[in-house]
Formats: structure tokens, sequence, C-alpha cells
């Protein structure tokens, strides 16, 4: 494996959960015992121990998190107060980095995608560091049919052996995505990468993700969730 640059990855957690319908946001609820966000977490920590880690809560969750931290023994790291949006919260993060120099590489991933392996993040921050590179984002092949709306209410099919869908971690070129964070905000930037080719850095990247790597938005993904830790458990154990 090639050398891996220098890392801030920043994880964002800020998001209230409304989606999820349960009494905690997704990212504190529980998975094998322990919250999610500690799986996502602990992912980078295995993948890049050299790195450093952001993490993005809304300052409302504050105490719920350190609460968490102190009854798992867990250590938490370094916390950047969330904003109103997604966009936002990266962009506090993005900013309290200081100095990052030409060789950095930033990361940005969901706090709810606590199943990300060390292949996915490493092989996005080894091609984000790449000359000529602006960016790198893991994505896979979309396997369902789909159609595009149009303003009339019809529908037309796309082709979807061109389609892709795109996961997280994102990986950018420190300077690049700090300089593409000063732009003011879109409603068009559904992502990181989006935000990059706003700012005129269109060279992005696709790395392979992992059908494993899921965002858990519903209930029923942390029991899918579950199932996956426990197959991954399972084996570990027989290849001992």
């Amino acid at each position: 494996m090639c050398d891996l640059p220098n890392t801030f990855n920043i994880i964002v957690a800020a998001g209230s959960g409304s989606r999820f319908g349960a009494y905690l946001p997704k990212q504190f609820c529980l998975l094998a015992g322990r919250p999610v966000l500690f799986h996502t977490i602990e992912a980078f920590r295995r993948a890049l121990p050299g790195g450093e880690i952001l993490l993005v809560i809304s300052d409302a969750h504050r105490d719920l998190w350190h609460g968490l931290c102190d009854r798992h023994g867990f250590e938490s790291p370094l916390i950047v107060g969330g904003g109103a949006s997604r966009w936002e919260s990266v962009r506090n993060a993005v900013m309290a980095i200081e100095a990052p120099t030409s060789g950095d590489v930033i990361t940005v991933h969901d706090g709810a995608r606590p199943l990300v392996s060390d292949r996915v993040i490493r092989e996005a921050v080894i091609a984000a560091a790449r000359d000529g590179v602006d960016g790198a984002v893991p994505a896979v092949p979309v396997t369902d049919s789909v159609r595009m709306l149009d303003d009339d209410g019809g529908s037309v099919p796309l082709v979807r052996q061109r389609l892709r869908a795109v996961q997280t971690p994102q990986a950018f070129p420190a300077h690049l995505l700090r300089e593409a964070y000063e732009l003011p905000f879109s409603t068009e930037f559904t992502d990181d990468a989006s935000v990059m080719s706003a700012a005129g850095h269109c060279g992005i990247v696709l790395t392979e993700g992992s059908c494993e790597n899921i965002k858990i938005t519903h209930p029923d993904d942390l029991a899918l969730a579950e199932m996956i830790l426990a197959r991954r458990e399972g084996s570990a154990v027989r290849t001992v």
C-alpha cells in the first residue's frame, strides 16, 4: 500500500434525524450495543491512525454525546459545532482546520455510515492525493431501473449502466476544499463534490464504494447494519 497523506477527517453528525422517527437522532442510537457514531469514528481510527478527526455535532446534543462517551468509556474526537444545514456544518469544520498544506487531504463522511471499510476510506484518500485530481468520491453501480421526472409530471427512463450512487467519505486536497467552502451557499450543493464543482474544481474521480457502506436513514437500516456486523465478526472468527 502506498504511503497515505496527512488527513483531516470530518465526520458530520449534526442532523436532527427527523426522517428516522426515533426519540434519538440516528447517530446516537445503539448498533450492536454501542452508539452508531462510535462505530463510525473507530472506522477512521483504524483506517487512518495518524489522521485528525473533527466530529461535527449540534450544540443541543453536546451533553448527550459527552454522556454517551462517559458511559461507554469512549474517547471523543475534537468537536466542532454544527450549523443549520449540512453545508454549514461542513464549512464550520473545514474552517476550523488551521493552515492546511498543499499535501494534506480532507475527508468528509456521514456519521450515519458506520460500516465504511478501511479499503473504501483509504482508496478515496489515495486517489485525492494524486496530482491533477480535485477529489475522490466512492460510488457503486445503480441496480434499480430509474426514471427522471419531467416538468409536466411525466417521466423518462435513464440508462442505469451509466449511473452511480455516490457515498462517503469524499476526499479532497485540503487547500482546494477550503477555497471551495468560501463560496456562498447554493441549493445545488447536494454534497461536497458539488461544492467543489461550483468552485471550478471538476477533476473529481470515482473510487470503488461498497454495498455494505449503507447510510442509516430508517429504523430498518439499523437491523440491516446489525446483520452486516454479525457477518463480519463471524468471518473474522473463522479466519483466526
